[in-house]
């Protein structure tokens, strides 16, 4: 079947041709960056007949087609042939609010980079803990070696950004990495710290270091980026391979060691020192008002606009006093699950808020925060409270943070090992006891919750009379679709189906049948069952995002897979640094309201999750089941 006149109707319905800036596709969802949202039609798109509906998050206007993407998505890039016919995300969203941009960039360059600098500053961090405890000689040759492993992800971390900025911004990641190591080569940073004049052309090079240094790469990167295009416009294609890298090396890297480099360096200096100063002279007030608001700066991502600064001051000081609130919302979101726990009265709440607890103490609070804390409404005002207190004791004591070791729960303590170690536990506990208590005294409405807590009394067990079995994909906790954070998904616009907290990293068959669709990134597939039924399994929200990183498969589209075999497996920790982790299996092809008796509460890989409603009809659907 041929799209060529859907595709036409869906560029006419985004604005035109014009007015998209780039688009890719995961498995479900065109997604376009345009230059004007409000030229987009979504009457019109949701009238095109492979179109199921219209969202817009992220910076980016999605419009849903289902398992037939991949084709709309090349029938689209006949058309516009400058879109490409990569599925792969392109350049950065060209956010139309400056400050939001702002924020969503420096998450684009930082998220993928967390776990490099998580592994070498938890590495960091241990060494401090076994230093300080007199375990390691710091003089010795296998202290050295597993400091290098620890400091080389920071002193070569503009050559990190490098490559994550060039890919943000669609400049060659590969020419932004050989510019980046200009600024931390050897022979280079020799001579711009010997003391002596260092000049190009004749013009003085300012004297700086740029190892562990991140925002002159990242103006030297945004330069390249725009020399590059200007480059490709005027060079013959028959030599740009060879002239345009050199060209953009050439022009690029001399104005960031003679302007941008210093620029950079003095603009991260001062905002770097204004941070501190406030973290350092703003104490008890300073640190409550900072608790408290921290788990809604975390909600939004806008933390990540602070690493640079904390890396600045990593370095330059050895220490940082932002750090140990991260920590305190951490222990005040689980303490606020914690409190949920003690408090529900359902089962199944209870089991959910306990297990959130854990991962929340172990520094992985989506869960906490997005699946019970923030639908709750009243625990995020504890978290808050909680946080308010414990980040007034972290300041007002001056705990600080003596490495960035990527985990701000448990696992992640040894960065705070040092001279305020002692505090650093005092306020936690104080962030956890507070927000557990205040939970307790708020209280909260289950019924906001009910549907994803409870089974609907007096439902059975899906049987097989109701029609085909459905098994849970992964172990975990099963929920109402309508608890996603994910508009297509929780309004059954993909389809009807059930969601799956996971608790293990194996992705598994859900029934027998073939493997239609497989996403180049994993991070989804379909299956078609025997009895023509299609099933998508979506792993996590908006994860296309990760480009494959933390997903393994198992098996390769076209493959023929028994119910409960392996599929994916899944880096569930990698994806909760970024991601809402939770397992969508819906029904893509078949009968409207098709789940029957969909099971909610603890499942493993492999349970009966739903069944379907049966040719016939058969079998009350769920919604009736609830009257």
């Amino acid at each position: 079947m041929k799209y060529e006149k859907d595709a036409a109707a869906i560029i006419e319905g985004v604005g035109g041709a014009d007015n998209i800036a780039s688009a890719f596709h995961c498995i479900t969802r065109l997604r376009f960056t345009l230059h004007d949202d409000s030229r987009a039609d979504a009457a019109a798109l949701a009238a095109i007949p492979t179109v199921v509906g219209v969202n817009e998050a992220s910076g980016q206007y999605q419009v849903i087609v289902g398992d037939r993407v991949p084709d709309v998505f090349r029938a689209i890039a006949a058309a516009v042939p400058r879109l490409g016919g990569d599925a792969a995300p392109q350049a950065a969203p060209a956010s139309k609010n400056p400050f939001q941009g702002f924020f969503d960039f420096i998450g684009g360059v930082f998220a993928p980079l967390l776990p490099a600098i998580a592994g070498a500053g938890l590495l960091k961090g241990i060494l401090a803990l076994l230093s300080f405890a007199g375990w390691i000689d710091t003089a010795s040759s296998t202290y050295l070696v597993l400091s290098s492993i620890g400091d080389a992800a920071f002193y070569f971390l503009p050559v990190l950004v490098a490559m994550t900025a060039a890919r943000r911004l669609g400049t060659n990641p590969y020419v932004a990495v050989a510019f980046a190591g200009v600024l931390v080569y050897p022979s280079l940073v020799t001579a711009l710290g010997s003391g002596d004049a260092v000049d190009f052309l004749g013009v003085p090079v300012t004297a700086t270091t740029y190892s562990y240094a991140v925002i002159p790469v990242l103006l030297g990167v945004y330069l390249m980026s725009w020399v590059e295009r200007g480059l490709d416009r005027i060079v013959p294609r028959p030599v740009r391979l060879m002239v345009v890298p050199l060209l953009t090396l050439v022009v690029v890297t001399p104005i960031t060691l003679v302007v941008l480099g210093p620029l950079g360096t003095f603009v991260g200096n001062g905002v770097s020192g204004g941070i501190s100063w406030a973290l350092e002279n703003g104490g008890v007030v300073a640190g409550a008002v900072i608790g408290a608001l921290l788990p809604l700066i975390i909600m939004t991502g806008v933390h990540y606009a602070l690493v640079p600064f904390i890396l600045t001051n990593l370095a330059q000081t050895g220490a940082d006093r932002f750090l140990p609130l991260t920590y305190v919302q951490s222990f005040a979101t689980a303490g606020a699950a914690l409190g949920v726990a003690l408090r529900a009265k359902s089962k199944t709440l209870k089991s959910l808020a306990f297990s959130t607890t854990f991962t929340g103490v172990m520094g992985v609070t989506e869960p906490a925060l997005y699946g019970l804390v923030v639908p709750l409404r009243r625990p995020l005002i504890a978290t808050m409270i909680g946080a308010a207190a414990g980040g007034a004791i972290s300041l007002g004591f001056g705990v600080d943070a003596y490495v960035l070791a990527g985990n701000s729960g448990v696992p992640g303590l040894p960065g705070l090992v040092g001279e305020t170690f002692g505090w650093a536990i005092v306020g936690l506990a104080v962030a956890f006891v507070v927000a557990t208590a205040m939970t307790l005294v708020l209280g909260f409405d289950e019924s906001a919750y009910a549907d994803s807590v409870a089974a609907p009394e007096g439902a059975t067990a899906p049987s097989s009379a109701d029609g085909l079995l459905v098994g849970s994909p992964v172990t975990g906790e099963a929920v109402a679709l309508s608890t996603v954070p994910d508009r297509v998904f929780a309004e059954g616009i993909m389809g009807d189906g059930v969601a799956v907290r996971p608790a293990s990293d194996e992705i598994v068959a859900p029934v027998s049948g073939e493997i239609v669709a497989l996403f180049p990134t994993h991070h989804a597939f379909g299956i078609r069952s025997d009895a023509g039924v299609e099933l998508l399994v979506h792993v996590g929200i908006d994860t296309v995002a990760l480009e494959g990183r933390g997903f393994e498969a198992h098996v390769a589209q076209g493959d023929r897979v028994a119910a409960g075999d392996r599929i994916l497996t899944v880096d569930f920790d990698q994806v909760a640094l970024t991601h809402d982790t939770s397992v969508v299996v819906v029904v893509t092809e078949g009968p409207a309201d098709a789940v029957v008796d969909a099971r909610t509460g603890a499942v493993s890989a492999g349970d009966e999750l739903f069944a379907l409603r049966s040719p016939d009809g058969a079998g009350a659907s769920a919604k009736e089941a609830t009257r």
